[in-house]
């Protein structure tokens, strides 16, 4: 084996050696990472909220719910990671969590007006509805009040009584 040889194999030892002895450093504070992670937590919070206040106004969450648990999910990697130390795969993780969460929110607030339309058109139309109804039954009431006292005077009111004669 040559000197060259030698050195190289040399040289490949240290450069393992010392890729695994010395720690690398991040590029992203921990510091930095945790302030990301308290705000997706906080956008996540507020984005189930939202849904909240879309279903209780009559919209169809089920869509919502689903990535809203896929954000929870980031979010719980996220805090995996920053645990191992590894804040660029936390911080990206935070990301992601916030970017599908606010897009989330964002459709509910949209689900949760169209549903508060659509039930006020349906209390119109119920209005309307019960108020026709209303005039429709006082309109045939009347209308049979009348047929049936008319019968009653012709039929009723005109017989006579029976006059019998003679008996006691």
């Amino acid at each position: 084996m040559g000197s060259c040889s030698k050195f190289f194999v040399f040289s490949v030892f240290l450069f393992l050696l010392l890729s695994v002895s010395i720690r690398w450093v991040s590029a992203v504070d921990e510091d930095v990472v945790a302030l990301d992670i308290a705000e997706a937590e906080e956008v996540l919070g507020s984005a189930y909220g939202a849904v909240l206040e879309a279903e209780e106004a009559g919209a169809n969450v089920s869509g919502l719910l689903g990535r809203l648990n896929v954000g929870g999910e980031y979010l719980a990697e996220a805090y995996v990671w920053i645990r191992l130390g590894v804040f660029e795969n936390a911080s990206r993780f935070a990301g992601l969590c916030r970017e599908v969460v606010e897009d989330v929110k964002g459709e509910a607030f949209g689900l949760r007006d169209e549903a508060e339309r659509l039930g006020e058109a349906d209390f119109v139309v119920r209005m309307v509805g019960s108020a026709v109804g209303v005039v429709v039954v006082l309109i045939v009431g009347f209308v049979v009040w009348r047929v049936f006292r008319r019968h009653y005077h012709k039929k009723v009111l005109g017989l006579r009584p029976e006059v019998v004669s003679g008996e006691s």
